[in-house]
């Protein structure tokens, strides 16, 4: 059976009315590392979720008082929580619905912990590129915010190249980066550059377009 390779333990919520598969799946992947909380209805799974915050939820799709998916959805809303579904039944209908509702894996019953451990460990991947990306994102719009000069150079440059915000912003980041100057540094330029600001500005997008090349 595999190891968990992420640092630390992950904490994921199993749920199901199942107590026999219950056990078996929780058991196995206590034996592969991760921190385990189980849950035998969708009203208990929601409360554990929401008390816990586990990294990951594991949920069959018919349980008793809620139903699995709306588990998943109301976790997903808060506190951000994604789900994995388990189902004995893999109609087209069911699929479709676990995947609106921002399904990481489906799984068709009867699965045991060997086959439940890659979909938790490629969901948790996800789960942490989708932070990462919300994380810059953040990063990008408070940046962009707390400074005008910044503001105004990034829509000089989105409007000469008709580029995205975020292309915008870590072409100038990264100039600026290159020749140890600091963004706002770079932006003031910009702003005030008068006659040479074409000039810097195509100087920018040749260096980002020959690291994007090298990147490639």
């Amino acid at each position: 059976m595999q190891g968990n390779r992420f640092m630390g333990k992950a904490k994921i919520l199993v749920a199901d009315d199942d107590t026999t598969v219950l056990a078996m799946l929780g058991n196995g992947l206590r034996s592969a590392g991760y921190d385990v909380i189980t849950a035998n209805n969708g009203e208990e799974a929601l409360d554990l979720g929401r008390g816990e915050k586990p990294d990951l939820a594991v949920l069959d799709i018919r349980m008793p008082g809620i139903f699995g998916i709306e588990v998943a959805r109301r976790l997903r809303e808060s506190p951000g929580i994604d789900s994995i579904f388990l189902s004995a039944y893999s109609d087209r209908e069911v699929v479709e619905l676990a995947t609106r509702e921002g399904a990481m894996s489906y799984l068709v019953k009867p699965v045991n912990p060997d086959q439940l451990i890659p979909a938790i460990e490629a969901a948790l991947g996800r789960s942490a590129d989708i932070r990462r990306l919300h994380e810059k994102e953040a990063l990008l719009t408070d940046t962009i915010k707390s400074n005008r000069e910044i503001s105004v150079a990034i829509g000089m440059y989105m409007e000469k190249f008709n580029t995205r915000e975020q292309d915008a912003f870590f072409a100038l980041r990264d100039y600026a980066r290159s020749r140890s100057q600091k963004l706002v540094g770079l932006a003031r330029q910009l702003v005030q550059g008068g006659e040479g600001r074409e000039r810097l500005l195509k100087t920018i997008r040749r260096e980002r377009a020959t690291q994007t090349r090298r990147h490639h």
